[in-house]
């Protein structure tokens, strides 16, 4: 039997590789929808593309009328420098469009008589550490440690995983009658993501993948954040891996709805000089914008991601070194063609 997914910000970072992953299976039709033109070589792969606003409640009224949807990947987002700089635009993007996809599958959900997954994308921003002596004391922080975040776009990533586990767990709880078929959302904690394939798109984390972008074009690149600051991170082939790996995970092996994730955390510095070894030429310095480190600064330097090897067998393919070595630099080279 054929199965159909349904992909929201699906020409983004994470949406390529998820696309090319289920794409290169059988009996899979993909859904996709993103606000700008598709690239063709996204396009080629979905069975449907749909440029469309994720806010626009009568174009996902039809697509649901339309498709019969077993998961929902919303990836669509608004990331967090611009969400800063545009707060209420990020709540109506980040919030209303997930309360548009949980309803979107509600609505399959009854109509098909069983649960409908919904994987969500959540993020290293709903934490907020006080200082940076909280932060070097925490070590690998818990999911539920210091959920405190101090962005918009953090703030918006934790309502809408408690939104997940409402609409999971107690939709309508004062109801009559039992709800039936519940959505079934879980959500990921990634860390920054770093793509050979796709460039950086405004992440507060995006000091690692910019840096080595610029280096391969030759380009001088001043690093926002200072060389000692620290955070987890995560090639992207591993992100895609652990949304479908989730996906997959039996629902009764799964003890909570939302996991940390991530592989290696380099300090900026030390992600310098593996961009210098690899681009010897590479011009970087540290001029750190003091309100975006002060964000950073807030992130965890590491995370606890043993909920999810328990649960479900979470495991990342890529160390920093591997990373560098076989998909990064290869991948950053040809695309430059060096």
């Amino acid at each position: 039997m054929s199965t159909t997914v349904f992909i929201t910000g699906a020409n983004g970072e994470i949406g390529h590789g998820l696309i090319q992953h289920l794409s290169d299976q059988d009996n899979i039709n993909i859904v996709a929808l993103d606000l700008h033109p598709f690239d063709p070589e996204v396009a080629k792969r979905c069975t449907r593309t749909v440029v469309g606003d994720i806010l626009d409640s009568s174009l996902l009224q039809s697509l649901s009328a339309a498709h019969e949807f077993d998961a929902i990947y919303h990836l669509a987002a608004l990331l967090s420098t611009r969400s800063e700089k545009e707060p209420l635009l990020a709540h109506r993007v980040n919030v209303d469009g997930m309360l548009n996809i949980l309803e979107l599958a509600t609505t399959q959900s009854r109509m098909q008589g069983r649960p409908v997954k919904v994987l969500y994308p959540s993020s290293i921003a709903v934490y907020g550490m006080p200082s940076l002596e909280a932060k070097r004391l925490a070590t690998a922080v818990r999911e539920t440690d210091w959920c405190q975040p101090r962005t918009m776009y953090g703030v918006n990533k934790l309502y809408c995983e408690h939104l997940g586990t409402y609409y999971s767990d107690h939709y309508r709880q004062l109801d009559a009658s039992p709800a039936g078929a519940r959505v079934d959302v879980r959500s990921i904690r990634f860390p920054g993501l770093i793509s050979a394939a796709t460039l950086p798109t405004g992440g507060t984390s995006d000091f690692g993948p910019e840096m080595l972008h610029q280096a391969a074009q030759k380009k001088p690149y001043a690093c926002f954040v200072r060389e000692d600051a620290r955070i987890p991170f995560m090639a992207m082939p591993d992100a895609v891996r652990a949304l479908l790996k989730l996906a997959a995970a039996p629902a009764e092996r799964l003890k909570q709805r939302s996991y940390n994730i991530g592989a290696f955390n380099p300090s900026a510095g030390e992600f310098a000089e593996l961009v210098r070894a690899a681009f010897p030429d590479a011009q970087i310095t540290f001029e750190p914008d003091l309100r975006r480190q002060a964000i950073v600064d807030s992130w965890p330097a590491d995370v606890d991601t043993s909920a999810a090897t328990r649960d479900w067998e979470f495991k990342p393919a890529y160390s920093l070194k591997r990373a560098f070595e076989e998909y990064l630099v290869p991948a950053v080279k040809a695309r430059y063609r060096e």
